[in-house]
């Protein structure tokens, strides 16, 4: 079997340095380019059986390198590679014909995994979308649960398949839907919503499929349900798990055969709509307890996205926070305001019950009420300060009042310090109870192996101060 051949354009040296030592050390021929022009003026006499490809690049950014590729080597395995790991980005990789997408920083393993799924493929030219670039809804967050959502997704918004997501209340999940229809073909059509949990059930088959005159007390007229409204376009139905059974029924005749008739009606009407659904409860559950139909749910889950709890992305709640600080105070024509390090730091360990919606409608509250340009732990309701996990609040609350003191103090290279030390003691105890097994440990702890082995050599380097 011939050497597989690995091309790595990227303008940032040390990604190209390290990545191509780690390939070259798994037996792999590379080479090394430091824009996109560099890769197309090699295409003339030579070809790799992988690219990595950076999105910013000076010159012709990746994505227009992917869109000449699709000429020039169309079934060549393109990995995109960027620190950008929004929804649009991804998506925009995924359109442009991308292989493969990997968010940076990144596990070394992960990228040779990639290398070598793109060999067991090679040959096979993956689905292009339209390269025209589409407006997208942000979704903020950078921590592992979300790249893997937004890496999920940019794969989702092209097909025409029905979506369910999944996720506790408030954790935006017509987001995700309004994000996944922006980003696919339907883009420029209807997005409709409708929350199945807030129309009464004796209203809820008119509201989605309409209804003809007289067809019940009250209806003067043709009523034109969620269905023929988002003709073309993309249905996105909330809380699906509330539907009544009658309707769920009613619901399946159309997402199997696209068409049905109005309440009162006799004209079949034929659907082309891309439902999305959504809810927050446990849907095989309510199948074992005969409150959910089983077929519907196949149907429904088709493809399938989770969106992550608050909680289990506390390292996006700081971006989060800090953006609806800001867009409540533009809104209020008020004098921006910041959170204090300690006042983070509570925000940080308490669970969030609501999600993101809470965060939000607590930032808002804050730029209205809190006095001064910085928010401190005083300004904070109480029930944030009172709440937190039992498990996370001692030590949040040591944390916070370390951080006071040395604030007070003026003590300097504090995030470093305290970064350090955390992971000294992530890291002894995931190794100790791992059996200092550093594969288990990395994976207890959400890393990559290299990652940890690389943050190990490093704290030993470091010198105590």
């Amino acid at each position: 079997m011939s050497t597989i051949r690995v091309w790595i354009a990227d303008d940032d040296r040390g990604v190209r340095v390290v990545l191509g030592a780690a390939l070259r050390d798994a037996g792999l021929e590379v080479r090394e380019f430091a824009d996109a022009k560099g890769v197309l003026d090699a295409l003339t006499d030579d070809a790799p059986d992988v690219l990595f490809s950076d999105v910013r690049m000076p010159g012709k950014s990746g994505l227009e390198l992917l869109a000449q590729l699709a000429t020039l080597q169309p079934s060549l395995p393109v990995i995109v590679m960027s620190a950008f790991t929004d929804v649009s980005t991804t998506s925009a990789a995924y359109r442009h014909g991308a292989f493969d997408y990997l968010p940076k920083p990144f596990d070394l393993d992960v990228a040779l995994d990639m290398v070598m799924r793109a060999m067991a493929q090679h040959g096979a030219e993956p689905p292009r979308a339209s390269s025209e670039r589409l407006a997208a809804i942000d979704l903020i967050g950078n921590s592992m649960r979300m790249r893997e959502l937004f890496r999920a997704m940019g794969r989702m918004a092209s097909s025409d398949m029905t979506v369910l997501i999944t996720g506790e209340t408030g954790t935006g999940k017509e987001l995700v839907a309004r994000a996944l229809h922006r980003e696919s073909r339907r883009a420029r059509e209807v997005f409709v919503a409708l929350n199945t949990a807030a129309i009464p059930s004796d209203l809820l088959e008119s509201e989605l499929f309409g209804h003809e005159a007289g067809a019940f007390t009250g209806a003067t007229r043709r009523h034109a349900g969620r269905f023929e409204q988002a003709h073309g376009g993309t249905l996105f139905l909330d809380e699906i798990g509330d539907m009544p059974l009658a309707l769920q029924t009613r619901l399946l005749r159309v997402l199997a055969a696209g068409e049905f008739y109005r309440v009162g009606g006799r004209e079949l009407i034929r659907s082309n709509v891309r439902v999305l659904a959504a809810t927050h409860q446990d849907l095989d559950a309510k199948v074992e307890r005969g409150e959910f139909r089983a077929d519907l749910l196949h149907r429904l889950d088709v493809l399938r996205l989770h969106n992550p709890a608050l909680r289990e992305r506390r390292e996006d709640i700081a971006p989060l926070a800090t953006h609806f600080l800001k867009v409540a105070a533009e809104q209020a024509e008020s004098e921006a305001k910041r959170f204090a390090p300690a006042a983070m730091a509570v925000l940080q360990a308490y669970d969030w019950p609501g999600n993101v919606r809470q965060l939000e409608n607590v930032c808002r509250r804050l730029a209205l009420i809190a006095s001064g340009r910085e928010i401190r732990v005083a300004d904070l309701p109480p029930n944030l300060k009172t709440e937190p996990a039992e498990t996370a609040s001692g030590w949040t609350q040591a944390l916070a009042a370390w951080v006071e003191q040395e604030l007070a103090q003026d003590r300097d290279d504090l995030h470093a310090r305290a970064q350090a030390e955390l992971e000294r003691v992530l890291f002894a105890a995931a190794l100790a109870r791992c059996d200092g097994h550093r594969q288990n440990a990395a994976r207890v702890l959400g890393l990559g192996r290299n990652t940890l082995t690389r943050k190990l050599g490093s704290s030993r380097r470091r010198k105590p101060r």
